[in-house]
């Protein structure tokens, strides 16, 4: 990595927006998590999509809080899989991807994945841990809508997700 820079960043995170687990036993640990903690299934994967498969969980509007990745070895236990972090606008991810690449952090995706339909650059930290910056994750409304899968945009660059937008995925008129 680089020294630290006496330029100020570029961007600022606003929250911590989710933690994705990878987990022996996804049936199970879905289980516990709505069951013992109250949060909601928006999404799954299916093993075709993601091996082991994945669950999206929510406890409020964001589309997810909390995402489980089954498969995980038993010897394992649990293990982080990402986590990540909330910016207020749109032109803060492509900051942070400039920012990142500066510093020398190893981007290992960038542009939109699917479920949520948040862009994100995605990149590591000195001990190799997937960590993710992201801007417009859906929202869950008070019914219970949750975007289908039909409407997902996957992108592999952030210029191509916002050229290609999902249905009522909106781009700021200006940033702040």
């Amino acid at each position: 990595m680089a020294e630290k820079s006496e330029a100020p960043l570029q961007f600022q995170l606003r929250k911590l927006g989710h933690v994705v687990l990878n987990v022996t036993d996804l049936e199970a640990s879905v289980r516990f998590y709505t069951d013992v903690l109250g949060l909601q299934v928006s999404d799954r994967y299916p093993d075709s999509m993601v091996p082991g498969g994945m669950v999206f969980m929510r406890c409020n509007a964001d589309h997810h809080g909390v995402a489980l990745v089954g498969g995980a070895k038993n010897n394992e236990r649990s293990s982080l899989n990402h986590f990540a972090f909330e910016v207020a606008t749109l032109d803060e991810v492509f900051r942070a991807r400039t920012w990142l690449r500066k510093q020398g952090a190893p981007i290992v995706f960038e542009g939109r994945r699917r479920a949520g339909c948040q862009i994100a650059v995605e990149f590591q930290d000195p001990d190799g841990n997937n960590l993710e910056i992201y801007w417009g994750i859906d929202q869950v409304g008070t019914n219970g809508y949750v975007r289908p899968a039909s409407e997902w945009r996957q992108a592999r660059t952030l210029e191509d997700a916002v050229a290609n937008l999902p249905p009522g995925q909106r781009l700021p008129l200006f940033s702040t």
